[in-house]
């Protein structure tokens, strides 16, 4: 992460202006990243959370569509038990390398 990363923050912050932000967020700019929220909005959220989140991360997958956890904990499973061969393999690659040859 660099500053450049938080320019468009702090453009929208307005650091010691408080009065001069503007939210560019809103129904008709739903991808806006600045978005004010009133009491009543913050107050009618579960045990007043503000665990705010109004962007969709497109990069996430959608929890609805993951397979059954029995699938994916077995495709974990799978993918542990390649990794641990091939961990095995250069294990034992190293171990030959390190015992001395007997010369003829």
């Amino acid at each position: 992460m660099t500053r450049a990363d938080l320019d468009e923050f702090v453009e929208c912050y307005k650091p010691g202006v408080r009065q001069k932000r503007k939210p560019t967020w809103s129904e008709t700019n739903p991808e806006g990243r600045w978005r004010a929220f009133n009491y009543d909005e913050i107050v009618a959220r579960d045990k007043v959370s503000l665990d705010l989140f109004w962007l969709r991360d497109e990069s996430l997958e959608d929890s609805a569509n993951l397979p059954d956890p029995n699938i994916l904990a077995q495709e974990i499973a799978d993918d542990l038990r390649s990794a641990l061969g091939q961990i095995e393999d250069i294990l034992g690659d190293l171990e030959r390398r390190a015992t001395p040859q007997e010369t003829l």
